[in-house]
Formats: C-alpha cells, structure tokens, sequence
C-alpha cells in the first residue's frame, strides 16, 4: 500500500531553519515524533527527559534517521515542580513544543491536580517568557478538554468549546466516585488548558502561542526496542495480544489522529508562514473505533486473527469538529493529500508491534509526565 506521506517541507519558515527547539518528554510517543519532524524539517533539537542515561537511545536514533550526530541533545529535568526547573533548558532556544502532562487516568480531584500541574506548566510559559529568545510556544492539549466522547450523541465542537460537563461531574459530591470514569482526568485537562491560556491573556508574552488539541493517536513507533509501543498506540498492541480487552471496551468510538502527521501540525503551528498565532489546532484525521481497528488487523494478517482481541464496543462517532485548518497546517508543510487513513496507521502500528516481536526488549519506563 502506498503511503499518503511524504518529507516535510517548510517555505519561508517563521523560525529560521537549524535554529534550536525545545521539545519536552522527549521519550514520550508524541515529544519523539515532534523532535524527529523537526530535525528532517531542518532544526536543531534540545530533548528535556528525566533520565538522561536511560534515553540515550535517542542521540542515536536521531543521528542514524538525520546524518550524523551534533543536531540533537539530551538534557535533564528529573523533577518539573522544582523551582526555575526550566531555566537552563531554555536558554537559547528560538522556539517550544511542549508535550509533557500529567498521565494519571484515576484523578479523582481535578482543582487541587490542576492547581499543582498549572505551577510548573506557567514555570515553563515564564521561563520562556524570561529567555527573550523564544518566537513561538505549541502546548499540548487534548481532545478531552473539549467534550466527552459519546458515539449516540451528535456533537458540534467548535474552538469555544471546554468540557465542562467532565468537570461538573468530577466536582459532584453526591455521585459515587466510582461511576464518575475518567471524568476527573477530563476536567484536569480541561482545567490546565484554561489555566495556560488565562496566563496568556494576562502576561502577553512576546511569542506566538497555540494549542494542540489531540485526540486517539494511532501509527508508527519509532523505536519499539526501546519505547516499547507507548500510548494509544499500545492499545493496538492490547488487541493484537488479547488482553486488558475490558479496558478496550470502555473507550468510546471517537476520531484518530496518525502520529506522524500529528507530529507535522506542531511543526507547522510552531514556525510555518504566515504565523500560526493565539489558536486551538484540532487534530483530529478521522473516525475509528477498536473494533474496526480489530477488523483492520485481521484482514491485514489473517493468519494471526483468530488471536486477536475482539472489542465489542458498537458504534462510530458523530461529533462534528473544526479540524480544517489543522489540515490545512498538515498541507502547508508538504503533505498535500491531507490526513493519513486509519488503515494506514493501523498498519504502521501493526509494524511496529513486529519490529518490537522480532528485536526483543521490553521498552524504557515511560515517565508519569511523557505523553
């Protein structure tokens, strides 16, 4: 099959090309695809892990993918909330693209989380605000800060929307806890992205400033030997190995978004022309569901599919979403054909999910914060 992809490609950026970005969790699934576009785009890339020595893979991923070594660095930030953690990491970077949150799906208070994470999320936004270097910010959001996925329901998202239902029901005293689901991690994203924007609006830094809103990623791992298959992605693992199918199962038919193009629209919001300025990006590619996700997996290795899990949530999505212009974002840096199918990123995962079988290794401990 062949691919919708092509090499990114940037005309008349508005950060200069080997110019130096800043991109955190660099270990993470989302932070790796941002750092490898960035370089292929023709920047110089400062990663931000906790662990230097554990993610040393990286230097050499990225020197084998660009041409040699000198064009990307490692540096530490083993706690986020210590003060100015920030400071050295941005010294001299001409743009950010942060990708780093907190992970955890069992919160249970939204405010008092989300007051802790907004300390060292505003470090961040002040730090850069400090380094007077800094032309553009791309902050990482989620589709979960909008609305909460529900395939009966027909739903127009706009850039207005915030999901207040999530956080109404996280902050309800008289509903058991135990039926709320991941509202409280729902309304802690919802929480934190408006908690940054506020602080946009009151400081007005010098930067452009945007947010990428995502919802399910799907596709290609980078280094499966060493990432294992983090993420959603890891989810496509799930079926491929029949298990955690109960947690399968209570994920809501919604859209997908491929994890290279994804990683393309930060590209694009971060330095393309004109100035990406002041916006919530949906990336948003397509529609699935797990269950064509499985459906997908046996027609593509039919001789495998009687082992793989079976989700039985029915369904497909009919939420409206204004995600057109981070198309048009994906176009401007060479992508012409626009988004990237489920098919194709199913089949990207599922390769993948190989790579890691035939190579071994367990992957790096993903760090609560990479995403």
């Amino acid at each position: 099959m062949s691919s919708s992809k092509s090499k990114i490609s940037l005309t008349n950026p508005s950060i200069p090309l080997n110019s130096l970005i800043l991109v955190t969790g660099c270990n993470g699934l989302l932070a790796s695809h941002v750092a490898d576009q960035l370089l292929a785009a023709g920047y110089r890339v400062r990663g931000t892990v906790r662990n230097p020595n554990k993610c040393s893979y990286l230097t050499s991923l990225y020197s084998h993918r660009h041409g040699g070594p000198g064009k990307f660095e490692l540096v530490e930030i083993s706690d986020v909330t210590a003060p100015n953690a920030w400071d050295d990491a941005v010294k001299g970077v001409a743009g950010i693209v942060h990708c780093v949150g907190a992970t955890d799906l069992t919160i249970q208070e939204p405010d008092s989380a989300a007051k802790e994470e907004l300390e060292w999320q505003v470090g961040l936004l002040e730090a850069a605000k400090r380094a007077g270097t800094v032309k553009s910010f791309v902050f990482t959001s989620s589709a979960w800060a909008l609305w909460m996925p529900d395939a009966s329901k027909k739903v127009t998202l706009t850039e207005q929307s915030w999901n207040e239902d999530a956080v109404a029901l996280a902050r309800d005293k008289n509903v058991d806890p135990k039926t709320k689901g991941m509202a409280g991690f729902m309304a802690l994203k919802t929480l934190v992205e408006q908690g940054v924007w506020e602080w946009v609006k009151r400081e007005k830094p010098g930067f452009a400033f945007n947010t990428v809103l995502l919802d399910t990623v799907l596709g290609e791992c980078l280094d499966p030997k060493n990432q294992g298959i983090p993420s959603t992605p890891g989810m496509v693992h799930w079926i491929w190995e029949n298990k955690h199918m109960a947690i399968i199962d209570l994920m809501e038919p919604q859209w997908f978004v491929d994890c290279v193009d994804m990683a393309k629209v930060y590209v694009a919001a971060l330095a393309s022309s004109p100035k990406v300025d002041r916006e919530r990006l949906f990336v948003f590619g397509e529609r699935y569901s797990f269950k064509e996700v499985a459906r997908l997996l046996g027609e593509m290795f039919p001789e495998r599919k009687e082992k793989f899990g079976q989700p039985k949530k029915e369904g497909w999505d009919q939420t409206e979403v204004p995600n057109q212009r981070a198309e048009e974002l994906l176009k401007r840096v060479g992508q012409k054909k626009g988004w990237t199918g489920l098919e194709e990123s199913v089949r990207a995962n599922a390769e993948s999910i190989l790579r890691l079988e035939r190579e071994g290794g367990t992957g790096a401990p993903q760090s609560t914060y990479a995403r």
